[in-house]
């Protein structure tokens, strides 16, 4: 009785302060509202286009491009200003037809299109649709030639004529499947990923900086006081481990609530989801008493706190998915909780998995809240009865 009247005093006690109302609940969802708008949901890459031949050949081939799926083309006057706009990320990729396009396709002279994209999987993946765009036209194009050559016929006659015949083939269809079970859910909301991540970063940030307040429990001598009761020292400590856990779980509960009941994120198998939250908060909460007991001053807490809960998160994947990690750095950041959380929530979501399919990140979990636990037990006992 003793331990839970111990912790709810510590909930309560967060809870009363404002700040700690903001960044405990207004800021995680605004944070997930954010990064939901700007990076979720599909994305259509942007793609340039400057024409600087004025034929009509020119323009054919950037209304070829313009009808591809896939992409979003844009007009831009010039090829410095397009160069420009692909270096700063506003454009993926561009394509210049240059000038003495029309007269070189007419001619016999052999005429290049430039084509210029940033580096990643996702220009190379713009780089095929563009590739894509500008063979089929240059198909019409010899079928023209050919045309001309042998019916007397113009070019532009027998690029019309070839376009004509073109859309009378059948067109050949691909049909995609997937070898073995996939178990895969359905594909992901635009607030989902952003929504795990956020709650994983701002679980153990919270339970790191509330260590705070165990500090000035120390500092006013309320452990002392209870100690003076009949209060035994694992009660004291027990209690204040599970005011941690308590605080953890309260905000855990109001995430996964309220993104569900807003944004309509899916968390996946529900018992799998509370028990991969409640062993996260487990670890958490373990680390921020083991803080509490460590450290010096309020101060020192804090800043130690912010520094480690944001490092931890940065490296763990709570900021960047773990699959754009080198091999070599995914391995140092499964020396984090973050990482297996992370992992487990990644099965839940996109493969559909249940409990049994996040089984190792439930046992790495529930082993190193077990280990961060006693170290912040026997330390926190050696604090309060020095």
């Amino acid at each position: 009785m003793k331990i839970l009247l111990i912790a709810t005093a510590n909930l309560r006690r967060t809870m009363r302060e404002r700040t700690n109302l903001f960044f405990v609940f207004v800021f995680p969802m605004l944070l997930i509202l954010v990064l939901g708008v700007a990076f979720g949901g599909e994305f259509t890459p942007r793609v340039g286009v400057v024409v600087a031949d004025g034929g009509p050949l020119a323009r054919q081939l950037a209304d070829r491009l313009r009808a591809a799926d896939g992409i979003d083309v844009r007009s831009v006057p010039s090829q410095a200003v397009l160069f420009s706009a692909v270096e700063r990320g506003e454009l993926e990729a561009g394509l210049v037809v240059p000038a003495g396009y029309d007269r070189a396709v007419r001619g016999t002279a052999a005429t290049r299109v430039s084509f210029v994209v940033r580096p990643g999987q996702q220009g190379q993946q713009v780089g095929s649709i563009v590739s894509a765009a500008v063979g089929e036209e240059a198909g019409l194009l010899r079928a023209a030639r050919f045309a001309e050559q042998e019916a007397g016929v113009t070019l532009d006659e027998g690029r019309d004529r070839a376009e004509a015949a073109a859309a009378r083939v059948a067109l050949v269809t691909v049909s995609a499947s997937t070898a073995g079970e996939t178990g895969a859910a359905d594909p992901a909301g635009r607030f989902d990923e952003g929504a795990s991540s956020q709650l994983l970063l701002f679980l153990f940030l919270t339970a790191l900086t509330s260590s705070a307040a165990l500090i000035e429990t120390q500092q006013r001598g309320i452990s002392r006081r209870m100690l003076s009761t009949p209060t035994p020292t694992w009660q004291i400590v027990f209690g204040e481990g599970l005011g941690r856990f308590l605080i953890a779980v309260v905000q855990a509960v109001f995430i996964m609530v309220g993104t569900a009941l807003i944004f309509g994120v899916s968390w996946g198998d529900p018992l799998a989801a509370a028990a991969l939250t409640a062993a996260f908060a487990l670890v958490a909460s373990a680390a921020g008493l083991l803080m509490g007991a460590t450290a010096r001053t309020v101060q020192q807490s804090t800043a130690i706190g912010m520094l480690a809960g944001l490092g931890m998160a940065a490296l763990g994947g709570a900021m960047m998915p773990l699959e754009f990690f080198s091999p070599g750095m995914r391995t140092v950041a499964h020396f984090t909780p973050h990482a297996w959380a992370a992992e487990g929530f990644t099965q839940l979501v996109r493969h559909g998995s249940g409990v049994t399919g996040i089984a190792g990140p439930l046992a790495v979990l529930t082993g190193a809240a077990a280990v961060l636990l006693a170290l912040a037990a026997w330390r926190f006992r050696r604090v309060i009865t020095r």
